[in-house]
């Protein structure tokens, strides 16, 4: 089995477990960086160049796509795609969860509950974004965010007015969305695989910080899922069509409620909190659905010696 993980640092945790788990299978393993790669497209041929060299046709690709990379990267995935390579996480799927807005609104169609959402352009009021909200609190973030960098916490109807304005004045876009006071700054971490959950932990955030990220200081402990917090999770991966991927939820009292779906997250925070190999688990997913029969090797043979591999 010949495996590419599209990452662009091979030393991160994620992307070194991830080399480690393949290794175990047996597995031909290579870390690509995806913006160092070139495509070439001519009719009926689609090839994949990197650092000068004719990539071999891999068997199977693991996306570790940036956020700010998003357009290159799903890129290169859809050209993988189209040489009948499998992926762990198909390109149209990593676009979707990459738009906040657009997977707030595909959750909610498909009955998936989330906070209250609501997304106004800078023409509109301020006053009425804040009510049509709920009043303050509110949740202000930026719709290119991550990591819960641009997330911002504002406690009156005064403050939250003076940021949209000020935010607006610079033509960001922002999503505002009800503060759910109960979950107390904390939330859940469900990794999902192959439509199964493989671990789940509660993430704590940082004494007097409302974010619960582990890299804005939170703290990170298992959890074993409700019921309800299970099929949440599932739905939501489900719907989102990823198959490798962190589902983001914030306990209420009306239940769980979907904050994000993660393409691309990260294993060393669950994977040490709950002490599960989740990188094997990815490639037993790659095992299950990548069937190589006789004829498809030989076939990969004759263009891999056509091309000096």
């Amino acid at each position: 089995m010949r495996v590419y993980i599209l990452s662009r640092n091979q030393e991160l945790y994620s992307t070194r477990r991830l080399v480690e788990a393949a290794e175990q299978k047996g597995w031909d393993v290579r870390v690509i960086d995806y913006l160092k790669c070139s495509i070439e497209i001519m009719k009926g041929e689609l090839k994949v160049h990197y650092l000068g060299e004719l990539l071999p046709i891999p068997d199977a690709i693991i996306p570790r796509i940036g956020a700010s990379r998003t357009f290159y990267g799903t890129a290169m995935v859809r050209h993988f795609e189209m040489m009948d390579v499998f992926s762990t996480s198909g390109s149209l799927a990593i676009k979707r969860s990459r738009d906040k807005l657009r997977s707030l609104q595909i959750l909610s169609k498909n009955g998936v509950d989330m906070p209250k959402t609501v997304f106004a352009s800078n023409k509109s009021s301020a006053k009425d974004v804040i009510a049509l909200s709920g009043g303050a609190p509110l949740v202000l973030k930026i719709l290119e965010g991550t990591q819960g960098v641009g997330v911002v916490l504002v406690d009156s109807e005064k403050a939250a007015k003076s940021v949209l304005d000020a935010f607006y004045g610079m033509e960001v876009n922002l999503l505002v969305q009800e503060y759910i006071e109960e979950a107390g700054g904390a939330d859940i971490r469900v990794l999902v695989v192959d439509g199964e959950v493989v671990g789940a932990m509660k993430r704590q955030g940082a004494e007097g910080d409302f974010r619960s990220n582990l890299h804005q200081g939170g703290s990170a402990t298992a959890h074993k899922l409700t019921r309800k917090e299970k099929s949440t999770a599932l739905a939501a991966a489900k719907h989102m069509g990823l198959g490798v991927c962190g589902v983001d939820m914030i306990p209420s009292q009306r239940g769980p409620l979907v904050m994000e779906v993660n393409s691309s997250p990260g294993l060393e925070g669950i994977e040490k909190s709950t002490n599960i190999d989740i990188a094997i688990k990815i490639m037993d997913y790659i095992e299950k659905h990548v069937v190589i029969d006789a004829a498809t090797l030989k076939k990969r043979k004759i263009k891999r010696d056509s091309i000096g591999a």
